[in-house]
């Protein structure tokens, strides 16, 4: 067989088929548009069309505020009469003029369509007020501004040679209407220097660049946090704030001589902070969390309350101790890190073996991976508030996380018998006379949950169902699944709940009752003062962080064996 010469490439590049004798060549719609466009660009009328463009964008012609473009639309490019030499014939061009003079109008029609549509789409976005405000909206004015500047100049002109200390920070941070707690990262940010002051210069250069970018509290809060002009918060940025709560509160003012427990605190508290307000997991808190969370009322409250134990959220030295003193208990070589075994002891072993390991697997933390198989004092963290308190956001998807082994989203009825499993036979090696099957407990789950979809469960299904403590303690924790078992009535805990009699929440309601043991594990040894020294070391050096009502330290002891930094 003879095949035919084509002078054009593209031609070439044809799909061939051989059947028997025969040739069958099939044209590539792509190919042939890529060589008339290659065609054109190649001839004078195209480069010229296209340089024309090109100068009228280097000249920056504009009307109306805009670039003007000619309309490149209403008319055909100045392609050359003579198209390009074809091999062979278009199979669609029998159809012959008829069909072009209708290719033609319709071209006509659509290009008045899309000036029309133009038109209406340049009119609709001027009317559309703008909806989003990253920063805030504003609310700052010239005179106001002035008078801010004003304010800041007379005070720093009572000062000694015009110069502020961080104990003059108080005024300041009220004349910048920010909470009392604000003064370090006020003076930290406006002294670029490194000094032991600020001048007036550099306060108000710092102040007013970020009120004018940012004007929201939030986002003010996170400029003036963060460093190197970052749009989120680390958990470090947090440390000057925290750290001046601990040494200026009057509610911690008993751990002033316990210097070694101050880093301890400001990581509790850290870890809290990001517990709850980093709903992204992402571990860098943005204005929009800050937005959806109460930290910032928070800290402007701990300049109004002077016993640190009623603000629960965060701050709370009691839920600081009850979480240490836990996680001393389980660090048994004492390296400031916990690994399974350590963790499987956890509340007298209630807590399922295979929750654990998937723990310890990476499903809800990238840092015990990195740490070969040991969990770090801020990872205890998320655990013991997540394992006392699954009714919050993030403890659901901590434990979702846990439960969901394939990552698909979903907990299959695989997975749930999967846990099952171990909660079955811990009931055969204590001698349960009734044991439960696992299709009686996945149809109980089934209408506590009320899933979207019957034959799985979402974290969507469980954030929605009020009772998704019930559920992962099922599956979970062998301990609280026997108290719920063991209840009077579902129906009364319902009630209960929907009344809104519960005001504080379980893990409030945990760490006050783990503070009142510790307490009085506490007066139980000092009745034995005489035997201290049978005692271990770990429980006689508590002393050190456990204040009197009246925030007096017991006892200081040497707590250098106890911390290890």
């Amino acid at each position: 067989l003879k095949k035919p010469t084509f002078s054009s490439k593209s031609v070439l590049l044809m799909h061939m088929q051989q059947f028997k004798n025969d040739v069958i060549l099939e044209p590539v719609v792509q190919w042939k548009i890529n060589e008339y466009l290659t065609w054109w660009l190649a001839s004078e009328n195209g480069q010229a069309y296209v340089n024309d463009v090109i100068n009228k964008v280097k000249n920056r012609e504009l009307v109306d505020g805009k670039l003007k473009v000619e309309d490149t639309t209403s008319e055909a490019p100045p392609y050359s009469r003579s198209p390009p030499p074809l091999a062979i014939a278009s199979p669609r061009s029998p159809r012959g003029k008829r069909l072009s003079e209708k290719k033609r109008t319709h071209s006509t029609t659509k290009t008045a369509v899309s000036r029309e549509s133009r038109l209406i789409t340049s009119q609709s976005v001027e009317e559309i007020p703008r909806f989003y405000f990253p920063f805030g909206q504003s609310h700052l004015d010239e005179q106001s501004c002035s008078l801010l500047k004003e304010n800041i100049q007379s005070y720093f002109n009572t000062l000694s040679r015009g110069r502020a200390h961080i104990g003059d920070m108080n005024v300041l941070t009220k004349l910048c209407d920010c909470p009392l707690y604000w003064r370090v990262p006020l003076f930290q940010k406006a002294n670029i220097n490194g000094q032991v002051y600020i001048t007036a210069e550099q306060f108000i250069f710092m102040w007013t660049g970020i009120i004018e970018r940012n004007h929201d509290e939030e986002s003010r809060f996170v400029a003036l946090l963060s460093k190197s002009n970052r749009k989120h918060l680390l958990p470090q940025d947090f440390e000057p704030l925290l750290q001046d709560v601990v040494n200026s509160h009057p509610g911690l003012a008993f751990l002033q001589e316990a210097k070694e427990f101050h880093t301890r605190y400001v990581m509790t508290v850290t870890g809290r902070i990001f517990y709850t307000v980093n709903r992204s997991w992402s571990g860098k808190i943005t204005a929009e969390e800050l937005r959806r969370s109460n930290l910032l009322n928070t800290i402007a409250l701990l300049g109004e309350e002077d016993d640190i134990n009623k603000i629960t959220h965060f701050f709370s030295y009691e839920h600081f101790y009850v979480i240490y003193c836990k996680f001393w208990e389980l660090d048994s070589d004492r390296d400031l890190a916990i690994d399974r075994q350590d963790l499987y002891r956890h509340d007298m072993h209630s807590v399922s073996e295979r929750a654990i390991n998937r723990i310890f697997q990476g499903s809800v933390s990238r840092t015990i991976k990195k740490l070969t198989d040991k969990m770090n004092y801020n990872d205890f963290i998320w655990f013991i508030i997540s394992e006392e308190d699954k009714r919050t956001p993030t403890s659901i998807e901590y434990w979702f996380r846990v439960m969901d082994l394939d990552g698909d989203g979903a907990l299959s009825m695989y997975e749930m018998q999967h846990f099952w499993d171990e909660q079955v036979q811990r009931m055969l090696r204590q001698d349960y006379t009734e044991i439960l099957m696992f299709e009686d407990i996945l149809c109980e789950m089934m209408d506590l949950v009320k899933p979207v979809h019957p034959d799985y469960i979402t974290l969507g299904d469980l954030k929605n169902c009020k009772l998704s403590h019930v559920f992962f303690n099922t599956f979970l924790n062998f301990k609280k699944f026997l108290d719920y078992q063991n209840r009077e009535s579902i129906g009364a805990s319902k009630s209960d709940e929907e009344m809104g009699e519960f005001l504080a929440s379980d893990w409030e309601k945990y760490a006050a009752e783990e503070y009142e043991i510790l307490v009085a594990e506490e007066g139980i040894q000092d009745s034995y003062a005489s035997y201290e020294d049978d005692f271990d070391v770990i429980d006689s050096q508590k002393k050190s962080l456990q204040p009197h009502a009246n925030g007096v330290v017991i006892e200081k002891l040497d707590l250098q064996s106890l911390v290890q930094d």
